[in-house]
């Protein structure tokens, strides 16, 4: 018995320790990476007011809090970490960095992609001087308006203004802000080509249809080897308590139906992001969730990581 015991405990060593092996053969320890840190749209999930089972299930209770869209992309031979959106959610998910940021990139003024700025101030972190790099016009908003405006002062952050012309250089990578069509109240509305020394990604969770953008996607996505885009909507069945003209983002279907004519080598680099809590593609076991991936397509995750 003890014979038999002794052969389990080693069974499992060897297979726990097989495991952590692969995991750890998965994970860069040299070359610069993208690690997804959120999903959900602006309000996250559970949602602010929300009765609905998404947000109301018990189940919930069992999973870990799913946060809202960002990205960070490390290159750990200088140490460098840079986080793209600063969102509600900047607490847990700064602690999931691997350094402190040396930049932040934000892509516009809506609350789910730069109120966690508010947690670099005197009353929280007291940052100094963390670049943040921002458009003309979303430069101005955090300059000309408070609570904003007393983090600049206080040097908490250094506003670094770009455009569409620019190509910020940082370690091995570089990056462009790509204007894109959206509600443009305080700011205009960018999303982000990431070039790394092996792989491109292009990172835009907010835009209007399709149709009122003057890029072609199938163009674009020929140029990147992941796209991370706007998946906030999977159909017109979320939007029974809104109109969709206060929020026209492309619903995924449309956006399955025209990427579905392009080449599967192309629709095989999406990644559905940025999703609103009532979009049953947060759920993996969802029928929905296994339906995108049949039309070859893919969901972001948190926690995946991608080699650049």
């Amino acid at each position: 018995m003890k014979l038999f015991l002794s052969k389990i405990i080693l069974f499992s060593f060897v297979v726990t320790n097989f495991f952590i092996g692969y995991c750890q053969i998965n994970v860069p320890i040299n070359s610069p990476f993208l690690k997804i840190l959120g999903t959900v749209q602006d309000g996250g999930l559970p949602h602010i007011g929300c009765q609905k089972t998404c947000c109301t299930n018990p189940s919930l209770e069992l999973k870990q809090k799913l946060k809202v869209t960002a990205l960070s992309v490390t290159q750990p031979k200088i140490k460098s970490t840079l986080l793209f959106e600063a969102t509600p959610d900047i607490i847990s998910q700064w602690n999931l960095l691997e350094n402190i940021p040396s930049a932040i990139f934000l892509t516009h003024a809506h609350m789910g992609h730069y109120s966690g700025l508010i947690h670099l101030g005197r009353e929280a972190l007291g940052a100094q001087n963390i670049p943040v790099y921002v458009m003309p016009r979303m430069n101005t908003f955090l300059k000309q308006n408070a609570p904003w405006s007393q983090l600049v002062s206080l040097k908490n952050i250094a506003l670094n203004e770009i455009d569409v012309n620019s190509k910020s250089s940082i370690g091995q990578l570089y990056i462009t802000p790509i204007l894109v069509p959206h509600r443009d109240e305080f700011s205009e509305t960018v999303g982000y080509k990431i070039e790394g020394p092996k792989k491109t990604v292009l990172f835009l969770p907010d835009i209007d249809k399709w149709s009122l953008w003057e890029m072609n996607l199938s163009q674009v996505l020929q140029t990147v080897d992941y796209a991370f885009i706007d998946g906030t909507f999977f159909d017109e069945s979320e939007l029974n308590y809104r109109p969709i003209e206060e929020i026209p983002h492309p619903l995924v279907k449309e956006t399955i139906a025209l990427i579905k004519t392009y080449s599967k080598r192309l629709r095989n680099k999406v990644y559905f992001i940025h999703m609103n809590h009532t979009n049953p593609m947060l759920d993996p076991e969802s029928r929905v969730s296994k339906w995108v991936l049949e039309q070859g397509f893919n969901i972001a995750r948190e926690g995946q990581i991608f080699k650049l």
